[in-house]
């Protein structure tokens, strides 16, 4: 639709244009984040250009993790160098995600070739490549990235193979503590604790890379648990034990 020469959208063609949904929109406009330029004589909401893109404002400070309450002041001082700032985030997040792509696609092509010689792939080679898929939903820096990717290099093949296999009897050894109802206050439990933090000491070495890895893991559960022997209930109530055994410490 057009009014006076001005593209015009219907919520539902709006909608439809960009992939947000309707219900979005009417909450955007319930709280005054994107409210219809124009109104029909009818008095029905109509988005113009000016809408749309403040619609793609939005959508960009989102995906730069700006938190939705804090939109609407960002946006109070748009202009042309605000939007281009704004632009220049979101290329750089871009090229960010890109190059994590980049290192999937070495991770997964190292996969295939790995199969294609021997029939098969370690489950190191499937744990690196979750490892990378994961990091490109950006719970890690480009920062922390490099942190991990050196500390991996760091350690070689052999000792990451030795780590994993010892995270693996750590895992066994809480999920008993977990079933047998272990107090997360025991000694047992402590010195559990204090072997997996010293196990997760060898990948990170600061608590940015820590903190990430467990909202990674608080996030996407239920996914990588399929790639492991153990539910994401097992998991979380293990980690749910190693965190109340810290606390006692």
């Amino acid at each position: 639709m057009e009014q006076h020469g001005e593209a015009l959208w219907s919520i539902g063609e709006l909608a439809a244009a960009t992939g947000v949904t309707v219900r979005a929109l009417h909450y955007y406009d319930s709280i005054g984040l994107l409210r219809a330029g124009v109104r029909t004589t009818a008095g029905h909401r109509r988005y113009n250009e000016q809408d749309l893109r403040r619609l793609y404002s939005i959508r960009t400070l989102r995906s730069l993790g700006v938190p939705l309450a804090e939109i609407a002041a960002v946006l109070d001082g748009t202009g042309p160098a605000s939007l281009q700032k704004l632009l220049l985030r979101q290329l750089a997040a871009l090229d960010d995600q890109a190059l994590q792509l980049k290192q999937l696609q070495r991770t997964i092509r190292e996969l295939l070739e790995r199969i294609s010689s021997h029939g098969h792939a370690e489950p190191a080679y499937f744990m690196t490549a979750l490892e990378r898929m994961t990091m490109f939903g950006n719970y890690f820096t480009e920062d922390q990235r490099r942190e991990l990717d050196e500390r991996r290099a760091g350690l070689g093949q052999e000792a990451l193979e030795e780590s994993r296999t010892e995270w693996a009897g750590l895992v066994e050894e809480g999920l008993r503590q977990v079933d047998g109802g272990v107090p997360a206050g025991s000694p047992e439990a402590m010195d559990l604790v204090r072997r997996w933090d010293e196990l997760g000491s060898r990948f990170h070495s600061s608590d940015g890379t820590k903190t990430a890895a467990r909202t990674m893991w608080n996030e996407n559960s239920a996914e990588l648990s399929k790639a492991l022997p153990w539910t994401a209930l097992q998991l979380q109530a293990l980690l749910a034990h190693l965190q109340a055994a810290r606390e006692h410490s």
